[in-house]
């Protein structure tokens, strides 16, 4: 199986690619079209702006490609929120994927950005959760995040409930780290390959 990780730039597409091998598989990081185009599955990570991966995204000419991308496609973090339609940070238009908005998490008195392990409530039918217990602890480091929408498959609290899990066709979402979330992170990642 080719396992693409899209090159956004960012710092955790290491930890995104040894996640995967340990899984057994052997995932590339690159942003070249023709091997994005021809992989059985594509990882969007992200760690940092949405404004500089969306740089990213556009310098290498590769929204026409993710939208029209036809396998599935995970995005991780910063990843998920470029799947919405514009984000707060920055104000800019993102890939559009989800007719979502991102915006500052509303964490009442919590302080930003929301670090640490937390809470994911999920749909247990979705393949994206199969085998993973309801209630599972998963790594989270985001300042802006999705509301419960229609696309909502889990969720989590930080002082407001928010998406930790999207999914529509082909395109699923998460906005905590499953690279960085222990078992239950490395069986999530599974799940995705093997769909």
């Amino acid at each position: 199986m080719n396992i693409a990780i899209l090159d956004t730039g960012c710092s955790n597409l290491f930890s995104v690619k040894w996640s995967i091998i340990r899984l057994g598989y052997n995932p590339i990081i690159t942003r070249v079209p023709e091997i994005l185009f021809k992989s059985d599955k594509l990882l969007l990570p992200g760690v940092g702006t949405a404004k500089i991966a969306m740089q990213q995204i556009y310098k290498s000419e590769l929204i026409d490609l993710i939208k029209n991308y036809k396998k599935p496609i995970l995005g991780i973090c910063l990843g998920m929120q470029l799947l919405g339609n514009k984000s707060d940070e920055g104000n800019i238009n993102t890939l559009g994927l989800f007719d979502i908005p991102v915006s500052i998490l509303k964490s009442k008195k919590l302080p930003l950005p929301h670090v640490g392990w937390n809470k994911v409530i999920h749909n247990k039918d979705n393949i994206l959760f199969q085998g993973i217990p309801n209630n599972s602890w998963f790594y989270f480091v985001h300042s802006y995040s999705m509301k419960i929408n229609k696309y909502t498959i889990a969720y989590s609290t930080y002082g407001v409930k928010f998406s930790s899990a999207i999914y529509k066709k082909n395109i699923f979402g998460v906005q905590f780290h499953p690279e960085r979330s222990g078992k239950n992170g490395s069986k999530l990642i599974q799940n995705f390959l093997e769909i």
